[in-house]
């Protein structure tokens, strides 16, 4: 996988030109040996090589665009102009096609990226393991001898990038479902402060969680696709020695029940952190317990929104999704105001606490990927694992803040990724910790 930067770089130096780049993965995509049927709903090629000679002439007529050129996948989330949005299910394939881009696609467009498709999602968002048994699940690029879940709920996200489909990918993050699938490939994720990326034109899953965020090669990738979808102005990250760095390590149940590669992980990343000379504390958040209880808004909300579809076509539903959007039908308006006020009372806690780090640490997920077979054979196993990838990064879609997953691994080994968070529009701060860290694990 090429950084974006160095793409652009290329492109800029007329080494290569977008069309080249955007056959290379079309190529990708279509190869009937790999996993694109699986990792898109849709792909126009002849569009995307449209895009792609268009921006090729622009360059040459001088035109300077952030991502000129870049081919780029979004979410079946995403309004697109023409295309029909399915978000991952068959209940919407007969919708009318979008009247407009979303924002982010016309701030993708904007910025000169070049839309090479669709990508296959956990059916309306909500999942954290990837899997869809109605346009198939995409494996993960590890072991995939075993077939394992790419994570959710962008898992052709992920996938698109790995398998050289893509050069980034769009995604959505509502409990993780950047962050888990970014983790579990060996990628980075980003999801901001959810306020600072527009989400119009996009099929919500609970509107007080929802956010935007890129799945990338590399930290800086993320920054400048962040920048994009923000509406900000890109700055490259500013570079930090770990020396002037503090963070916390958050205790509780966030580091119970990790799987043996998982803790490996982990503590050969603190231990690289510490001795590169970063200051840690452990960070004990009295709150923290309270979250389960109180992070219950997300199924009352996605039941408001989908109450009408599952009354006409509930029976066309992934029932591992309906069941636990149904979950929502029964919740009382006072109920919801309380678990709300609870949240906000959480957010201010966590802010006091977390102010005087750089970047809050914890496992992204407690587990490797398992084997999609394993789920699909067992309602059971399907939950237990689907609450077990979205446990720690739901925190932080609670709480409104960001946070950042970065590979961990040893190269040759199951992808862990470590996530890095902080409170509400630190975004920045969190983005230059990851790079930090980053530039650490690479020397290893």
């Amino acid at each position: 996988m090429t950084p974006i930067g160095q793409l652009l770089d290329q492109l800029q130096a007329r080494t290569t030109t977008s069309v080249e780049i955007t056959e290379r993965h079309l190529n990708a995509a279509e190869d009937t040996s790999g996993e694109g049927a699986r990792v898109f709903t849709h792909i126009d090629a002849d569009q995307a090589l449209r895009e792609a000679a268009r921006t090729d002439h622009l360059r040459e007529s001088g035109t300077d665009q952030p991502l000129l050129g870049l081919p780029v996948s979004v979410k079946d989330l995403f309004d697109v102009a023409g295309e029909v949005t399915t978000a991952g299910s068959v209940v919407l394939a007969n919708a009318a096609p979008a009247a407009k881009d979303s924002s982010v696609v016309a701030r993708l467009r904007a910025a000169g990226a070049v839309l090479i498709g669709r990508t296959n999602m956990t059916e309306f968002a909500y999942s954290g393991l990837g899997l869809n048994p109605h346009y198939g699940t995409p494996a993960n690029p590890w072991d995939r001898a075993n077939r394992r879940i790419p994570g959710g709920s962008s898992s052709g996200a992920a996938v698109s990038v790995t398998d050289l489909m893509a050069a980034a990918a769009i995604g959505t993050d509502t409990g993780g479902s950047v962050r888990i699938p970014a983790a579990l490939c060996g990628l980075v994720g980003f999801k901001p402060t959810a306020r600072r990326v527009p989400m119009d034109g996009i099929v919500p899953l609970a509107r007080s969680l929802d956010s935007v965020g890129p799945i990338a090669p590399t930290v800086e990738c993320c920054a400048r696709l962040d920048a994009v979808l923000s509406g900000d102005f890109y700055r490259p990250l500013e570079t930090k020695p770990l020396t002037r760095m503090r963070f916390g390590i958050l205790q509780g149940y966030v580091l119970e029940g990790l799987d043996e590669p998982t803790a490996f992980a982990f503590q050969e990343a603190l231990l690289a952190i510490q001795s590169a000379g970063a200051h840690t504390d452990p960070v004990h958040f009295d709150a923290l317990n309270r979250i389960p209880a109180s992070n219950q808004t997300a199924a009352a909300e996605a039941f408001a929104w989908h109450r009408n579809l599952l009354e006409s076509s509930g029976h066309r539903y992934d029932p591992h999704v309906s069941a636990r959007i149904l979950h929502g039908a029964g919740m009382l308006a006072a109920d919801f105001l309380d678990l709300m006020q609870a949240r906000r009372e959480i957010i201010a806690e966590a802010e006091n606490l977390f102010a005087p780090y750089d970047a809050i640490l914890l496992p992204t997920t407690p587990w490797i990927a398992p084997p999609i077979a394993e789920l699909e054979a067992s309602d059971d196993a399907y939950f237990h694992a689907n609450g077990a990838m979205l446990r720690n990064t739901s925190i932080f879609n609670f709480l409104d803040g960001c946070a950042l997953s970065i590979p961990i691994h040893r190269p040759g080994t199951a992808p862990v990724g470590l996530m890095l968070a902080n409170s509400a529009g630190l975004d920045r701060q969190v983005l230059e910790a990851g790079a930090a860290i980053e530039a650490i694990m690479n020397q290893r």
